[in-house]
């Protein structure tokens, strides 16, 4: 009989994924499950989105496009980065691609050579490291901390940079933290890295969805970082399978070659509908629930603490929160499986974003109703003390 090759035994498993399977199975059988673990907003696309797309269906427009995507869509999402973002781009240094999924798996293919290391934060979204294993590099895990805000620093580029390091992976705002970086620390940790030589690549996946000034794309600190977003968070189309990718120049016929081989195209009826996301109705739609999320995190932050579920830092961005469970436990994997079992709410543990914090941290996804997370702390309010209770025994 053949063997699987070595690179299944490498890639990492994606726990809330695990943990998703299970509420799902609850679900089936009954049980009032309460998801704060998978992140996905419980908002879809808007109407005039699903409208375009039944039009282009109609027309018979899913055929082929161009590797790198619609021509109309990579000037729109150009024109959303400078007037949204504060980013001058021109539309042929973007590739429309299968998801962020499909532009990071471009990027990590385009950079990095078999043994290269890529430098990571711990935490960071689990996924990123499979896609440097999937182009044959090695992925290093650095640990953060909340005085850095999670982030990778200058410091830590100094520290941990070898002969073998070709570059990092970082984003803002961060899955599992929500924190986004500081505009000075991204600087330096920019030099740092062009100072040797080094590739960037930024996951801006979240960048539309942050509550406090408006938002900057890193593009304007350094045009050669190698930007991934999405249509999937901001624009809540994660069915869609929509994202793309902002290159520099010098990148793009690799990337055109890699695109149409690994790829083909992006869903092209996907690509027609997404147009329609720009346009200033739709877009007011998506400020609307932008508010509605960051309602959703100001209501849960002071609520988590006053149950004695500490927050490191206040997430500034996407729809999640990183917990410090270290008052009721020292094993978030069992945490989150009391959670799931006892009072019906399903997180992530800790271990699905790295080692540095896994035991006593916890992910909240807080992209569900006001009164779903309503119920939640209801709930949390009768079973943390009863868990006390019974840990103290």
């Amino acid at each position: 009989m053949s063997s699987l090759a070595k690179r299944t035994e490498t890639v990492m498993p994606f726990y809330a994924v695990e943990m998703f399977k299970q509420a799902a199975a609850l679900s089936a059988q009954g049980r009032d499950i309460i998801s704060l673990g998978i992140g996905e907003p419980d908002f879809t696309a808007p109407p005039q989105v699903v409208e375009t797309l039944n039009r282009a269906a109609e027309a018979g427009l899913s055929g082929y496009t161009p590797p790198a995507g619609l021509p109309v869509l990579r000037e729109t999402i150009a024109h959303h980065y400078a007037e949204s973002y504060g980013a001058a781009v021109d539309p042929s240094r973007i590739v429309v691609t299968s998801g962020a999924s499909g532009a990071l798996l471009l990027a990590a293919m385009a950079l990095v050579d078999p043994g290269d290391e890529v430098l990571l934060p711990d935490p960071c979204y689990p996924a990123n490291q499979n896609f440097i294993l999937a182009a044959g590099g090695v992925p290093r895990l650095i640990p953060t901390h909340a005085e850095q805000r999670f982030h990778l620093s200058a410091e830590d580029i100094r520290q941990h940079w070898s002969e073998r390091t070709k570059g990092v992976l970082i984003a803002s705002p961060s899955n599992p933290t929500g924190t986004s970086m500081e505009r000075e620390a991204l600087r330096e940790l920019v030099a740092e890295v062009r100072a040797r030589g080094g590739f960037i690549i930024m996951d801006e996946i979240y960048l539309g969805l942050y509550y406090e000034d408006t938002p900057v794309s890193a593009l304007t600190l350094d045009d050669d970082i190698v930007i991934i977003n999405s249509f999937s968070k901001y624009f809540h189309m994660t069915g869609w399978r929509l994202g793309w990718l902002i290159a520099p120049e010098w990148m793009l016929p690799a990337l055109d070659k890699l695109a149409s081989n690994l790829c083909i195209c992006a869903p092209s009826l996907a690509q027609h509908a997404a147009i329609t996301c720009f346009e200033p109705e739709v877009l007011s739609i998506f400020e609307k629930r932008r508010l509605s999320f960051k309602q959703r995190r100001d209501y849960l932050l002071p609520e988590l603490e006053r149950m004695g579920l500490h927050v490191p830092v206040k997430p500034d961005g996407a729809f999640y929160i990183y917990l410090d469970i270290s008052r009721y436990s020292q094993n978030s994997d069992d945490f989150a499986q009391q959670l799931l079992h006892g009072p019906g709410i399903a997180t992530v543990p800790g271990r699905d974003f790295g080692p540095a914090h896994a035991a006593t941290s916890l992910r909240l996804s807080y992209a569900t109703r006001l009164d779903r997370l309503q119920e939640a702390v209801s709930r949390l309010e009768v079973w943390l003390p009863q868990l006390a209770t019974a840990e103290s025994l």
